[in-house]
């Protein structure tokens, strides 16, 4: 669009608050912008001469202008923050934040259990958060675990189940982890105090809790309970503990957030803290991209506006390096000049520091965006099953058979959490005839280690057995047959239930269904069920399991698999009847395979 063509409808532009959106010729959403005056700030993109190429570029390409009137600039700037987020226009602000935030839910239904997730689910559950750390997140459950007995179990405890006395208390009962609602020991409003507990401390409030605990404490002591009021004090100290670790500066500020940024050349790094109750509860850092003319200012608004509204924050005060133009009644820009406030802000660019620092050193050893986040991936994966090291190599086994014919494993590696083909192996198993999955996962962990002893090649420092209990034991004689226990982590990984299993622990590891840690050991078990699927077929292809069935006129590969999966083998077809082979593959089919066996037979 020319100035020409833009003065013909300049006058049909409002003179009012609101946001407008430029469109191209193929109605492509290209920009969003708010604006007091409407008509005077779109004017002035085609009354003036941009010194930036990609303003320039943008005016050119303008075929179509909407906008949008709204009350006041407050609305304005939120609903231009809305669009940008919902549509990313493609000269607007890039801000690189695209991660799935973790929540704490406080499930609907009766004594509500309270978990990690990732996925909201609109059913009237209440959820907390997001949070920015799943490991912070999981400290934080573990931590209310030892000091809040609720339920962790999945019962379906209504008032009706639990009258009829449809449950039984478990053994966190007996070990004080939960006060056994399931067997009504527990009411509901009592219920309900722990879970305000819950709320509180995941505001980061701890007063309210610590004092609810010195009440009880006091109870227990005045009706001579003392060990009972020894474990509350335990928990007291615990909570007081964890407070002071937490308290920064100062206790008695109450809630507010701190951004600070720091540029670089046309990327901006943002930092956003939040502070609740005198403590930093939360933290994060993103890259936004300048895209046409925005200065740290107005980059820094913008980035304020997604981190309030993405973690819900409705702080009335927030600390910055510079005044704002962010148009809320109920909130305060700071800008600090001495004292703790100006402490918190520095701490605010000591994070960004750290930030940029840390993506240099990363780029200095070529990584690339898809390499950090899977050194991420392997960082969490560490974390998840408490390994010692790093699992820069991961290897993988799986057993694929026709149920018990023709069994053949294969293993997979990945390094740095990527495929690593060239160490792919596949074995035809020696020693083991029949059906016997464990004998022969021994077999192929003790030869696949045998070997690498050999060559003196270093070890992996996780292992993957596909497979439950009795795979993971027969794996761990093998390594305990080479005296390679210690010296990486073997870890069954169960089919059904995604859970993972450690020799000795009666109870399995479950993470998060969606979580990066299971995701990427799903990748690498659906890896080698697909490279020994592969395996079976080809050498079948090629003849090497080539049997009778695979020379029968008009009997092919599937109903060769179908009778070896049925009858487990060659002699068993040919001694079984007519009207067995009938049930499986078709009257048809079944008189070639009978006539064939039997006129050999005769024939001889």
């Amino acid at each position: 669009m020319t100035s020409i063509e833009f003065q013909k409808i300049a006058l049909s532009i409002p003179s009012s608050p609101g946001i407008y959106k430029y469109y191209d010729d193929k109605k492509i959403l290209l920009y969003v912008g708010k604006a007091k005056n409407i008509r005077k700030r779109v004017s002035s993109y085609f009354n003036k001469t941009f010194n930036n190429y990609k303003t320039h570029e943008l005016v050119q390409r303008i075929n179509h202008i909407e906008f949008t009137l709204v009350n006041s600039e407050q609305d304005a700037f939120l609903l231009e923050n809305s669009l940008i987020k919902q549509f990313q226009p493609r000269y607007n602000i890039n801000l690189k934040d695209d991660k799935t935030y973790p929540y704490m839910v406080i499930k609907k239904e009766p004594f509500p259990r309270v978990f990690l997730t990732r996925n909201i689910i609109h059913d009237g559950s209440e959820y907390l958060g997001p949070f920015t750390s799943v490991k912070k997140v999981r400290e934080l459950l573990y931590f209310i675990r030892q000091n809040i007995p609720l339920r962790t179990c999945k019962l379906n405890l209504t008032e009706q189940n639990i009258a009829r006395g449809k449950f039984k208390v478990c053994l966190e009962y007996h070990l004080g982890n939960c006060k056994g609602p399931c067997e009504a020991h527990q009411s509901s409003e009592d219920y309900e105090v722990g879970l305000s507990q819950v709320r509180n401390l995941l505001k980061g409030n701890l007063s309210p809790v610590i004092q609810h605990f010195k009440k009880e404490m006091k109870q227990h002591a005045d009706g001579l309970e003392f060990e009972k009021a020894g474990i509350i004090k335990q928990k007291i100290d615990h909570l007081q503990r964890y407070k002071a670790s937490s308290t920064v500066i100062n206790p008695r500020w109450g809630d507010m957030d701190v951004c600070s940024i720091s540029m670089d050349d046309d990327k901006g790094y943002v930092n956003f803290l939040m502070i609740r109750n005198g403590a930093v509860v939360d933290t994060r850092t993103v890259e936004v991209e300048k895209k046409l003319e925005e200065t740290p200012e107005e980059m820094l608004a913008f980035s304020l506006a997604h981190f309030r509204d993405t973690f819900n924050s409705e702080a009335s005060e927030v600390i910055a390096p510079f005044p704002l133009d962010f148009p809320a009644d109920t909130v305060t820009i700071t800008v600090p000049r001495a004292g703790d406030k100006k402490k918190l802000l520095e701490l605010s660019e000591k994070n960004v520091n750290h930030f940029i620092e840390d993506r240099k050193r990363k780029k200095s050893l070529l990584l690339s965006d898809e390499d950090r986040d899977l050194s991420d991936v392997l960082l969490q994966l560490q974390s998840d099953l408490s390994l010692q090291d790093l699992p820069v190599h991961i290897e993988c086994f799986d057993n694929s058979n026709f149920q018990g014919s023709y069994p053949v494993s294969a293993m997979v590696c990945f390094r740095d959490g990527r495929p690593s083909k060239k160490d792919y192996r596949h074995f035809n198993v020696k020693t083991v005839t029949g059906i016997n999955d464990f004998a022969t996962m021994k077999e192929v962990v003790s030869r696949r280690y045998k070997r690498l002893l050999a060559e003196q090649v270093s070890l992996p420092q996780l292992v993957i057995i596909d497979g439950g209990k009795g795979q993971l034991s027969a794996a761990m004689e093998a390594i305990e047959s080479l005296g390679l226990v210690g010296r990486m982590t073997v870890v069954g990984l169960a089919k059904n239930e995604e859970e993972i299993f450690y020799t000795g622990d009666s109870e399995s590891l479950k993470l998060p269904f969606q979580g990066t840690s299971l995701r990427l050991m799903r990748q690498i078990r659906d890896e080698v069920h697909r490279f020994g699927i592969s395996f079976h077929r080809k050498k079948r292809a090629q003849g090497t399991f080539k049997n009778e069935l695979e020379n029968i006129h008009g009997i092919g590969d599937f109903t060769a698999d179908t009778l070896l999966k049925t009858f487990r083998s060659v002699n068993n077809i040919a001694t079984a009847t007519e009207d067995e082979l009938e049930k499986q593959i078709g009257k048809a089919k079944a008189k070639l395979v009978w006539n064939h066996f039997h006129n050999n037979t005769s024939s001889n």
